[in-house]
């Protein structure tokens, strides 16, 4: 019987071998950036729910990817047990156990490190650990690998693979409350961009302001395809956006939200990467906003006559 590497042992150990190191940089990477939601650093102002969408698809994708790989290839260890000392297979384990093994020196010594030189902090600390425990379980399952098959050996196998898993589902679990559920973010992407189009409908009804030295009776006179500049409907309804002037320089926006926006922390430092300014906060539903234009801030523009 023909027992050297197969062309389907080479892209099962190869697929298996990728799906392991992108879901534990991804599991790692989520987990980071709940750490910086729960511990804001002042010198990182903004996060982005893409940071945490990303590691959530990946893993929700690479994990049953990963495990039915392996199940395929135990299945073949099965039938031949020649399978185990492939070349391909100990090449993958040996590889996988080095990079693992100096993943967790490398943690370990910058832990030692930080430490000694007085910098170290809870945030830093949680980072640490969160490296140190995906490297380590990666680290004894595949020791476990080359350790001659018996009962115990398959048992502890079996609580690493499932410890594995509930790492996973804590994470995923975790960024879905940070970012909420796809209807959520959904939702949140609408009201995102009411609120893009209403800044950019107040830029053009102050340079109106400066070249006219009134305001727009209606909306419809910024409209401008020569400047190729037409006015935005609501994302969702298609609805115009509510405007009406208020006073020789005071004027008012309206729009309907689906979500409150509200400052969830105050006092804190980091804040979504599309967080509006505070101008822009609103309730759920009708929202209006009242804006008076500052002569002083924004001048008219005096237009010389060109006399021939």
């Amino acid at each position: 019987m023909n027992t050297g590497t197969t062309p389907k042992d080479f892209f099962l150990h190869l697929g298996a071998t990728i799906a392991l190191y992108a879901s534990a940089i991804a599991l790692i990477n989520l987990a980071f950036e709940s750490i910086n939601r729960a511990l804001p650093d002042a010198l990182s102002n903004y996060w982005s729910a893409n940071s945490i969408v990303w590691p959530i698809s990946m893993l929700i994708v690479l994990i049953p990817v990963l495990y039915s790989i392996e199940w395929v290839i135990g299945r073949d260890i099965s039938k031949i047990i020649e399978k185990k000392d492939i070349w391909i297979r100990r090449w993958r384990i040996y590889l996988t156990l080095f990079l693992t093994g100096a993943t967790i020196v490398g943690d370990l010594i910058a832990l030692i490190n930080t430490y000694l030189n007085g910098e170290i902090s809870s945030r830093f600390v949680y980072k640490v650990l969160i490296v140190l425990i995906v490297s380590a379980v990666i680290f004894a399952y595949y020791l476990l690998e080359r350790i001659t098959d018996s009962s115990k050996n398959k048992k502890w196998k079996m609580i690493l693979a499932w410890l594995s898993i509930i790492l996973v589902i804590v994470g995923i679990v975790d960024g879905f409350i940070i970012v909420g559920s796809p209807a959520t973010q959904r939702v949140q992407r609408f009201d995102e961009q009411r609120i893009n189009d209403l800044t950019n409908v107040q830029r053009q009804i102050t340079n109106y302001w400066q070249n006219t030295g009134k305001l727009p009776q209606t909306l419809d006179v910024l409209n401008d395809p020569v400047g190729n500049y037409l006015l935005p409907q609501d994302p969702d309804t298609r609805a115009p956006y509510e405007y009406s002037v208020k006073g020789p320089n005071s004027f008012e926006l309206c729009a309907s939200f689906d979500l409150q926006l509200q400052d969830p922390c105050p006092n804190c430092a980091t804040k979504p990467m599309n967080y509006p300014v505070e101008s822009w906060i609103h309730t759920a539903g009708h929202a209006c906003f009242e804006r008076t234009i500052d002569p002083s801030k924004y001048p008219v523009i005096q237009k010389q006559v060109i006399i021939k």
